[in-house]
């Protein structure tokens, strides 16, 4: 009989295959199952989707102005997916997916190299198994592809280092700098910034002993200027220096000034990756402390560096989003899977603080997911306490719950209590297994069941307003909040005159087209001020408007 540290045994033929096959089982199936959620999943697929209809791949675009905030790669990947599958939320998630794939296998292979197959499998598993990284790939943003190639730039620029002055180590440095030109090209200068930031540090602290030469140092730029030089020096030949010269202001500006809504405190990314990344982010701790393992070069410092030039970088930005300090989760992994590894070699048992952390961060997330369901179900009670009266709309909508929901939450906490008591047997690869597929499962039936009706409290009665506008010679305006979701969902086309965007000239301009306006119930007043403007419906939590063509005199 097949037993679970059978799946962990440091030589094992279907180890990768095990990966694969849990990587398309929980990755890919029901991505078209919820609408694109706004602010990035909706603006991403939205410039890809401006890429098919206006033919031009070159200029990021949004509502066809062009948007400086990201290069294009990640939207080259969106367009091409968008020609397999058509414009739909599946093709939008689709590039992640496949990156959540090609991540599972590649720290599988990474493992094996630096020590064998069982901390392959540990590291796959423990990523796998772990709640914002699992989620990452089920969704529209930039972050998982950007993420991996700014490892794989870390990890041959350490391979380059550790084989100095070796024949390979120049071959290492060429691939250094083809990773982190693509992930610049897919996220900006901050895809070169991570990389050389983690260099230094891992430097000072080998005490600036030499680890490379001027030939691999220049085949690194060479290979790097040559793979940034596809989009930004065609751009700045084609259209002159004006984009560049934005998308950097834009940069510098998000580093520097709170963008609105998400000024956060010092210790927020902190606080997002230990929970956020459970239970990896508890099975990493100990690492922090102890090497416990032995490995040929000094791969745990560079992952250590990596982390912690994250962490400080994004803390000290003063823009602080969730998936920002994402990156923070791969070598955090790689620490998380040293632990368990060590403990599943030796037969330790585990440190009783670690599987205390594990059992509490984890019946609280339970709980959490448990009592969600049941307090939307309630809301009737809620209702009167809440005095935000968007939020009233929210949860107003009429969506069917039925109760059952919880038992997806109700799941997981025995699913953790069992891994805890697996964890105090010395059980270390039964518990590590139940926890990564538990919270696998878990994720799944909420994106299916749980996640459609949360979506429909929240954005999609606007959504649905915006699909009636679809192929319509209408134009579509927020008044009092952001979004990209007018854009993708009324699905429009371009040749729209610059002047026609300014909100004042829908407002009171003679337009020469209808004017759909949707603002949040809270934010009417502004819109009700105008009599040629009518209210068509509240729903949602949104007002919905439309201004018609003055008739000439």
């Amino acid at each position: 009989m097949l037993k679970p540290s059978d799946l962990l045994k440091k030589k094992n033929p279907y180890q990768p295959y095990i990966l694969l096959f849990s990587g398309i089982l929980f990755f890919l199936p029901f991505l078209g199952a919820v609408h694109l959620f706004d602010w990035d999943e909706i603006n991403f697929a939205e410039s890809a989707r401006e890429m098919l209809i206006s033919g031009n791949y070159t200029v990021v675009q949004i509502n066809y102005q062009p948007f400086w905030e990201k290069p294009p790669l990640f939207f080259w990947l969106q367009v091409v997916s968008m020609k397999m599958w058509g414009v739909s939320e599946f093709a939008a998630r689709f590039p992640n997916a496949i990156f959540g794939i090609i991540t599972l296998l590649t720290l599988y292979y990474l493992g094996k190299r630096l020590h064998d197959a069982r901390m392959g499998m540990i590291w796959a598993l423990v990523y796998f198994g772990s709640f914002l990284p699992h989620l990452y790939f089920k969704s529209g943003i930039i972050d998982p592809v950007f993420n991996f190639f700014i490892f794989l730039s870390v990890v041959y620029l350490y391979r380059s280092a550790s084989r100095y002055p070796g024949k390979s180590a120049l071959r290492h440095a060429i691939l250094a700098g083809l990773f982190s030109g693509l992930a610049v090209l897919t996220k900006g200068p901050v895809g070169f910034l991570l990389l050389l930031l983690t260099f230094l540090s891992y430097w000072v602290w080998s005490g600036f002993r030499k680890v490379s030469n001027l030939k691999n140092i220049l085949a690194f730029a060479l290979t790097f200027t040559l793979v940034t030089t596809v989009w930004f020096g065609w751009e700045t030949i084609k259209n002159g220096p004006w984009f560049l010269v934005e998308f950097i202001q834009y940069q510098i500006r998000l580093f520097t000034t709170p963008d609105a809504g998400h000024k956060q405190p010092f210790f927020y990314h902190f606080v997002v990756v230990l929970l956020g990344c459970f239970p990896l982010s508890i099975f990493a701790l100990p690492s922090f402390r102890n090497e416990f393992i032995s490995e040929r070069g000094s791969f745990r410092k560079w992952m250590l560096c990596l982390f912690w030039v994250v962490m400080i970088l994004f803390s000290i930005a003063e823009t602080k989003i969730v998936h920002y300090s994402s990156m923070a989760y791969l070598p955090l992994s790689y620490l998380a899977a040293r632990y368990l590894y060590h403990l599943i070699s030796s037969k330790n048992l585990i440190n009783s603080g670690v599987s205390y952390v594990v059992l509490v961060i984890g019946l609280l997330f339970g709980l959490l997911l448990t009592a969600l369901p049941l307090v939307v179900l309630y809301k009737d009670a809620l209702i009167p306490l809440i005095k935000d009266p968007f939020a009233v709309g929210n949860l107003s909508v009429p969506v069917v719950w039925t109760g059952f929901e919880s038992l997806i939450g109700f799941f997981f906490i025995v699913s953790v209590i069992v891994a805890y008591i697996f964890l105090r047997r010395q059980r270390t690869s039964t518990a590590l297994l139940l926890l990564s597929y538990a919270s696998a499962f878990t994720l799944l039936l909420y994106l299916i069941i749980v996640v459609p009706k949360i979506e429909a409290h929240s954005q999609r009665s606007a959504i649905e307003f915006y699909k009636t506008l679809q192929n319509k010679e209408v134009y579509v305006r927020t008044i009092g909040f952001k979004s990209y979701a007018q854009y993708y969902y009324s699905q429009i086309q371009p040749g729209m005159p610059q002047e026609h965007l300014d909100e004042q000239w829908l407002l009171n301009g003679p337009i020469d087209r209808p004017v759909y306006f949707v603002s949040k119930v809270h934010r009417k007043k502004k819109l009700e001020a105008y009599p040629e403007i009518k209210l068509l419906k509240e729903e949602g939590g949104f007002a919905f408007f439309k201004r018609e063509v003055p008739e000439q005199p």
